[in-house]
């Protein structure tokens, strides 16, 4: 899968559509504690880490 934008290639499907997401300024996951949004779920869950106080 190849990016029509940069032609950056991915294996994955879905590696292009969060890929893509660099070029569109989509932030698709929003934190539901504060104003902050990621493109990933896994840096939400990351981040909401800091709002439940539990550790990695």
């Amino acid at each position: 899968y190849k990016c029509g934008q940069c032609g950056k290639s991915f294996i994955e499907k879905r590696d292009l559509v969060s890929h893509q997401r660099i070029h569109t300024g989509e932030y698709p996951c929003p934190c539901t504690h504060c104003p902050k949004a990621f493109r990933l779920k896994n840096d939400l869950t990351a981040h909401q880490r800091i709002h439940t106080c539990e550790k990695p």
